[in-house]
């Protein structure tokens, strides 16, 4: 399972919200840079870079903090937020980034999604789920679809997507544990997605639980910020990574 820390970017600095609310942020770090290089020296592989601001503004903002992460370091960067047009998402891939999430756009211009998947390949694109009350949500959480998650993912595993970042949004930044029903329910419906949970990881017993249900990685957040988890703690997973 991979193990894929989180930076999440507003004004240039790392931030966590929670339950995706801009109204409850807090500042952790004032340089993203020094953060990734932490999680690289400590063994980590992978990075979930989100533009918070890109997300509310409906296109990339934060490229150069992207560029400068994928230049100075080798982590393997998935990039999400504001990721809209094609330029937003040539500009992503130019800046560095291995995948990009796109959540919102899979929503609101499905023949947008579909033509980068099939220009860029199932292994770029990532399929952004992000979930309230087992419904989908877009512009940085802010507005609710009544689209349901599991047939959201089926649709898009038809036309090609592999990988999907599922986030329980109440279960964000709440450090209570993350949506073991929802992830079972997806790999029961979908068993073919690889499948990344996001949202509510608080210890490395979620961890545990999560690679048990063969999830394809993990995304951690607030317990790595709030020291709930360690990074030394980290290493028996990212050596089998």
């Amino acid at each position: 399972m991979r193990i894929i820390p989180a930076i999440d970017i507003i004004n240039g600095r790392c931030v966590r919200l929670t339950q995706g609310s801009f109204t409850e942020k807090k500042s952790y770090h004032e340089h993203p840079l020094d953060v990734a290089r932490k999680f690289e020296d400590a063994g980590i592989r992978y990075l979930h870079l989100v533009d918070l601001d890109g997300a509310q503004a409906g296109h990339i903002v934060h490229y150069k903090i992207l560029e400068k992460i994928a230049s100075a370091t080798n982590l393997h960067i998935d990039f999400g937020g504001g990721i809209r047009s094609a330029e937003d998402l040539r500009i992503a891939f130019e800046c560095g980034a291995q995948q990009v999430t796109a959540g919102s756009v899979a929503v609101n211009n499905r023949n947008a999604l579909l033509n980068w998947l099939k220009e860029y390949g199932s292994e770029k694109i990532i399929l952004g789920a992000d979930v309230r009350q087992d419904k989908i949500a877009i512009q940085g959480w802010q507005q609710q679809t009544l689209t349901e998650v599991t047939e959201f993912i089926r649709d898009y595993f038809r036309e090609g997507i592999r990988w999907v970042i599922c986030t329980d949004i109440e279960k964000d930044g709440m450090l209570q544990g993350p949506s073991y029903a929802l992830y079972e329910k997806i790999q029961k419906e979908v068993s073919e997605i690889k499948l990344i949970a996001s949202g509510g990881i608080s210890s490395t017993a979620d961890l545990e639980r999560l690679q048990a249900l063969n999830l394809e990685g993990a995304i951690i957040g607030k317990a790595l910020y709030e020291g709930r988890i360690k990074l030394r703690e980290l290493t028996a997973f990212t050596q089998v990574q």
